[in-house]
């Protein structure tokens, strides 16, 4: 409006619209900015988009640069998200795959990578903890503040697997939904995830968080197998093989789908593999 009204397309004073933006009474700041902002698009798009840019974009924002930052970012979000040991545990496995792959398949790249951004894929799953943490986040608090204004309503729509209802025609989980009493509730649960995995975790001795836990163990294991029978004629393979986990997505239900189409085609790789490494060893 703000554009098409400084390019003289609107019959009407400014002060009209921004008396009916008053009496609308929905965001008014909000809509007296845009529509100044609309203003200045119309005035000077280039004087506009050098004001509006930010001075630096969040680090959290930012896509790594290199195999090394996204190292360093993914180690230090996986001590958030459990310890220092599990973030330890994930550096250990890319920097194995990074001294192997320059070893056996020297010139070579991309292996190293494909672990480093699908051990932590699998390693970051998002459990009660994890929403938890992410929810309890500073950050979450401050960009509804940001979003909103006046007297807003909170509701958290979750599946939390151990008391959410099941459809009785799919058998799925469906969700419940929470007030913004939850708020504080997710903070006390963000500090439980220490619990995550043990005895003692109410969570994870369901079907879906102990599938999770073996798929890390599962891909730990076939990253082992890959670089123990590296070479430059397996490298392709071996990096195709390791970035399976980028079909795994979505959560619950869909996620198990997903998954089950994943390990088809896990398989199917990981027996060419094997086929192709017993052909190397009968030639030597």
């Amino acid at each position: 409006v703000g554009y098409a009204w400084q390019k003289g397309l609107l019959p009407v004073s400014d002060e009209a619209i921004l008396r009916a933006i008053e009496l609308n009474g929905v965001a008014i700041d909000w809509n007296k900015e845009a529509f100044l902002w609309g203003r200045r698009a119309a005035h000077d798009m280039k004087a506009l988009q050098d004001l509006a840019a930010p001075a630096e974009v969040s680090p959290s924002r930012k896509l790594s640069e290199s195999l090394d930052e996204m190292i360093e970012r993914r180690t230090a979000d996986l001590a958030d998200y459990q310890n220092g040991a599990y973030a330890r545990r994930y550096r250990d496995l890319v920097e194995r795959a990074r001294a192997v792959e320059q070893d056996k398949a020297k010139g070579l790249t991309g292996l190293a990578e494909a672990v480093a951004r699908y051990a932590y894929k699998l390693m970051a799953y998002k459990d009660e903890y994890e929403v938890a943490r992410l929810y309890a986040d500073p950050h979450f608090r401050r960009k509804l503040g940001e979003a909103f204004e006046g007297d807003y309503k909170l509701e958290f729509n979750l599946a939390p697997p151990i008391m959410a209802p099941r459809d009785k025609d799919t058998g799925e989980l469906t969700k419940m939904t929470f007030g913004a009493w939850m708020l504080p509730a997710f903070g006390l649960l963000a500090k439980l995830r220490f619990l995550r995995g043990t005895a003692l975790d109410p969570f994870g001795k369901s079907a879906e968080r102990r599938e999770e836990r073996a798929l890390i163990a599962e891909y730990e294991a076939t990253v082992a197998e890959l670089l123990d029978r590296l070479d430059h004629d397996s490298h392709a393979l071996a990096v195709e093989i390791a970035s399976i986990p980028e079909d795994i997505r979505g959560y619950g239900h869909v996620k198990d789908r997903h998954l089950q189409a994943a390990r088809g085609k896990w398989n199917a790789l990981m027996a060419a593999w094997r086929g192709a490494r017993s052909q190397a060893t009968a030639a030597e």
